[in-house]
């Protein structure tokens, strides 16, 4: 039992017991330092000590004095800077971290979640680029996936790859593993194209669910909520299917440190393309990258008759 003086934390301790990342203290060790959270994130964010009360009884939790206080947030990251190559190719990559896609790993809860119900036998994490992609794969490893694929594909052809040539691969690896449902991120936030899982589902031509807002396994049908313009879209699938998540399907867990040490241990399998008789090379061709225009400043106007002066002076009326 785990007991706290500190107000609001009692249900946030229970739930890190519940998940198994909670440090404990011993007898030999009655004192553990333990951060309860980070600044600005929960109910209360400062460093804690928690203390052995009775071997076996339970544990108490106080902030030490020099701790009272939560601590001054600390300064953001500043964010990566994009930056066009020289010769106009493509935006520079060297020694940028990559992360999962966002819709991705919503799409990645969502599979890990359908199998905690039991509803599903095996998650299988896939990724296609280079060596830096087991990476990510290794996120989704430590979010719950059984096992990962890595189509490996060298840096240079990796920044031709578009959403057609990955669906070719995720196709084929379909057929391969003979999986009966297909979740992927409605799209990627570096291009916005929109057109893999689409594309998927017509290699496959397999039913599809795209922009889902909430999937629900009924035997051998899938139904799917999906958000559209005028509101939101219910379908009935019969599987095997593919299906897009869009935002609003789910919250993605935290990877705990457990897991990621885990994750550690699960199986990647790496391939090339060839073995899939899938060929990657691309018939678009990028002819220049360009950095978008510097906004100018406002102006400010003190009546309407200025504001008409200035859009005639500038050319807009």
């Amino acid at each position: 039992m785990i007991k706290s003086d500190v107000p609001g934390t009692q249900e946030w301790l229970d739930e890190r017991r519940r998940r198994g990342d909670l440090p404990l203290p011993t007898s030999s060790n009655p004192a553990l330092s333990l951060k309860l959270c980070d600044p600005g994130q929960g109910p209360a964010p400062f460093q804690a000590v928690v203390v052995l009360i009775q071997p076996g009884t339970g544990l108490a939790l106080r902030p030490p004095p020099s701790c009272l206080f939560p601590p001054d947030p600390a300064p953001s990251p500043p964010a990566e800077q994009i930056r066009v190559k020289p010769d106009r190719t493509g935006v520079v990559t060297d020694g940028v971290k990559h992360s999962m896609n966002p819709f991705c790993e919503i799409a990645v809860e969502e599979a890990v979640r359908l199998k905690e119900k039991k509803l599903v036998k095996e998650v299988i994490a896939v990724s296609c680029g280079p060596a830096q992609c087991q990476e990510t794969i290794r996120t989704a490893l430590a979010m719950g996936a059984d096992r990962g694929i890595h189509v490996e594909v060298p840096p240079a052809e990796a920044e031709h790859l578009g959403p057609l040539q990955v669906a070719r691969v995720l196709a084929k690896l379909a057929e391969k593993e003979k999986v009966d449902l297909v979740l992927l991120g409605k799209q990627a936030i570096d291009d916005d194209c929109n057109q893999t899982g689409q594309m998927t589902a017509g290699f496959l031509d397999w039913p599809q669910g795209t922009f889902a807002s909430q999937v629900t396994l009924e035997g051998d049908k899938l139904k799917v909520e999906r958000e559209i313009d005028g509101g939101l879209e219910t379908l009935r699938l019969k599987l095997p299917a593919v299906v897009t998540a869009d935002l609003r399907l789910n919250e993605p867990r935290y990877a705990t440190l457990p897991n990621i040490m885990k994750a550690k241990k699960k199986k990647i399998e790496v391939i090339k393309p060839g073995d899939l008789g899938v060929d990657l090379t691309s018939k678009l061709s990028v002819i220049s990258v360009e950095d978008p225009p510097q906004r100018t400043a406002g102006v400010k106007v003190e009546t309407t008759e200025d504001l008409v002066a200035k859009l005639k002076e500038i050319g807009r009326i």
